[in-house]
């Protein structure tokens, strides 16, 4: 039987960031072969607007290795953890020690608030052995899955094919409520849906950091938008990509998508990091034949209740 670790807990406020991202692409790595994450991915997640110091946890082991962390981040009456374990001996139990973590602040903050919270944990890679049976275990169940694609931008991506009335224009402050509406509307389910003074904190972060928005009008009317940025290193990633229910099947998500990436290549991206959920009407094979793409990956969601 393998011992119980002697873990020490860590704020994540405590830690540098350069420690949280060696964590981060060593998992990837170990875990799919590919490592996504980047510095500011880092800076944006420890950053995000409403989370505190007691938001997020570092797990050490024998001489200081770290071998997992969470952050807990709550978006209306969701409260979403990003989880992530080492593989390993010790990797079960550092996995249920954060996962305790994360659930007993979820329970401060039902308390606090007066209301239930709905618990999500993201991000879960596929092949990942250990946070899957650990969540099956505390009652989790599998949800959403999506495909991350990594995209070659250094050939331009086709231009946007747009309906019949469709427009394509930057969008700006101004436009924050209707981004809003839209974001909303086509995340029925899952970890989006934050409140608006949540989704403004982040759109006005987006916009410092030089980030790029779209939106796209049919005959005047907001049908989508498409969110994103790049690193320092020239590495881009699409943030937010929504489309109105009322107008699927127009071809809006992939005009969004070409018309994104080539905003990100404008602005320097060599190849860009873009999550599509399953439930979307996406084919990965016509993905394929307007895109570059260098792999591809599934990232699962796992829906739980505090308390």
């Amino acid at each position: 039987m393998t011992p119980h670790a002697p873990f020490t807990v860590r704020r994540l406020a405590d830690v540098p960031p350069d420690v949280l991202l060696r964590l981060m692409r060593s998992h990837e790595k170990q875990v799919s072969g590919v490592a996504t994450w980047t510095r500011e991915d880092v800076l944006l997640e420890l950053g995000h607007p409403g989370r505190t110091d007691d938001d997020g946890w570092c797990l050490t082991g024998f001489g200081e290795d770290v071998l997992g962390s969470a952050t807990v981040t709550a978006r209306g009456d969701v409260l979403h953890v990003l989880l992530t374990v080492l593989p390993g001996r010790h990797g079960p139990s550092a996995a249920r020690r954060l996962l305790s973590l994360a659930l007993d602040r979820a329970d401060a903050l039902a308390a606090r608030h007066g209301r239930r919270y709905a618990v999500t944990v993201g991000g879960v890679l596929s092949g990942d052995p250990v946070l899957p049976p650990v969540l099956r275990e505390a009652g989790f169940s599998p949800g959403l899955t999506a495909g991350q694609y990594a995209i070659d931008l250094t050939a331009p991506p086709l231009p946007p094919l747009l309906p019949d009335g469709g427009a394509l224009r930057p969008a700006g402050p101004g436009d924050v409520a209707t981004l809003h509406t839209l974001h909303r509307r086509s995340r029925t389910r899952g970890a989006g849906a934050e409140d608006a003074a949540v989704f403004r904190a982040c759109f006005d972060r987006l916009r410092e950091s030089g980030g790029a928005a779209l939106q796209l009008e049919v005959s005047g009317r907001p049908a989508g938008h498409v969110l994103g940025r790049v690193d320092s290193l020239g590495n881009g990633r699409v943030t937010d990509l929504a489309v109105d229910p009322a107008f699927r099947g127009l071809g809006i998500g992939y005009a969004l998508l070409t018309a994104g990436l080539a905003e990100l290549r404008a602005r320097g991206a060599v190849g860009a990091l873009v999550t599509l959920d399953t439930d979307d009407p996406y084919d990965p094979e016509a993905l394929g034949r307007i895109l570059t793409v260098r792999s591809v990956r599934s990232v699962t969601r796992f829906h739980g209740e505090a308390g």
